[in-house]
């Protein structure tokens, strides 16, 4: 019996595999991208930048610094969120705006409070929402902004290249990237009247009216996954966005080990799953699959031959579809080996999260506490 259930397990992941190979959106397709156009200083008043940035003292300058070669008049607005270090020094010192954040109020994050009180401040027709550990390449606010401009769009969203300099970095966060076009494939995300809405927070131009138009963060106040609660709202709001991959967007966070990346991920997995354990157990059993059975089932019964062509066909599988992103961000086709490790750790982030959140643990992120009751 347990051996029929496994090889059936196998066949399960091997069928899921080749769905993700076959499916005409292609979400592991790298496709969707932007790269910076233009070395130029053109003129940027209708954009104004708002940080929000809480104990960034170490990464807040570096982000600062490459903005200053995006082009004229750009206006910035750092906004410390109740920072114990010195980033409202180090914003000071560069000479940009800084606005003192207040506590958040009950039901709010605290990025989305420190947005919604630099927004009102924004005068201007864009509005470009930046992570203080974000490097921007010289010129790509201004691609940003032709590309919004031409194609109407009312959202641009980048995914900033994580940094890959450590061993762990280069192991899961092109995983991390992978797993998250399929969740959130992009050519879906981009096309209009798809219920689909992506974004990722790092870098992200929108309309200054359309977030005015949608409550801006007030109606997203409590959102842990915000970025894309607020690519849904703006999508459902009958409006286009736009996500895509991009190497002139580059986060300078370090992941020093295992358990900072663990934690990153385990901060919103179980939201992802809105917090269903039906949801968890369906994940639980299409990740174990797609990732333990379908790969490394013709190892335990090696002279089965339906079970052979079965892992040939699920590797064979694998690496069309994980080999674009390893490419995108120069690693070795070689990962593609260490998957089955990779979509393990994963699972067992998501369920570090689930744990978190049944001991009544919402999520944790700079020394910030959310409950459940939030």
């Amino acid at each position: 019996m347990m051996i029929e259930l496994a090889i059936y397990l196998a066949f399960v992941g091997t069928f899921l595999w080749w769905m993700i190979v076959l499916v005409p959106w292609r979400p592991w397709d790298t496709q969707e991208s932007l790269e910076s156009t233009n070395d130029e200083k053109l003129p940027l008043d209708d954009i104004t930048v708002l940080i929000p940035a809480r104990n960034e003292g170490l990464l807040i300058k570096q982000t600062l610094d490459a903005l200053s070669t995006q082009g004229l008049n750009l206006q910035i607005i750092v906004i410390d969120d109740q920072s114990d270090d010195d980033t409202a020094e180090q914003a000071q010192n560069w000479g940009v705006t800084v606005l003192s954040g207040t506590p958040p109020p009950a039901g709010w994050s605290g990025k989305l409070w420190a947005l919604e009180q630099g927004l009102s401040k924004v005068r201007t027709p864009y509005t470009l929402l930046l992570d203080a550990d974000i490097t921007l390449t010289q010129g790509i606010v201004t691609t940003l902004l032709k590309k919004a401009r031409e194609e109407n769009l009312a959202f641009v969203s980048l995914m900033a290249e994580p940094s890959l300099h450590r061993f762990i970095e280069r192991l899961l966060m092109p995983a991390f990237v992978f797993f998250f076009k399929l969740l959130y494939p992009f050519r879906l995300a981009n096309k209009p009247g798809s219920r689909v809405a992506a974004a990722a927070g790092g870098c992200i131009l929108v309309k200054t009216n359309v977030l005015r138009t949608i409550g801006a963060f007030a109606s997203l106040r409590d959102a842990l996954i915000d970025d894309c609660t607020l690519a849904s709202r703006i999508k459902h709001a009958g409006l286009p966005t736009w996500i895509g991959l991009s190497h002139s967007a580059r986060s300078h966070r370090g992941y020093d080990d295992m358990k900072t990346i663990w934690n990153m991920v385990a901060r919103t997995a179980y939201t992802q799953l809105h917090y269903s354990p039906l949801l968890l157990f369906a994940c639980t059993l299409i990740m174990v699959s797609m990732f333990w059975f379908a790969p490394l089932v013709s190892l335990f019964f090696p002279l089965n031959t339906i079970v052979i062509i079965t892992g040939i066909l699920t590797w064979i599988a694998m690496i069309i579809v994980y080999l674009p992103i390893l490419r995108y961000y120069q690693r070795s086709m070689l990962s593609v080996m260490a998957l089955p490790i990779i979509g393990t750790l994963f699972l067992l982030m998501t369920w570090t999260s689930a744990f978190r959140f049944w001991r009544g643990e919402r999520a944790q992120w700079k020394n910030r506490r959310y409950e459940i009751s939030a």
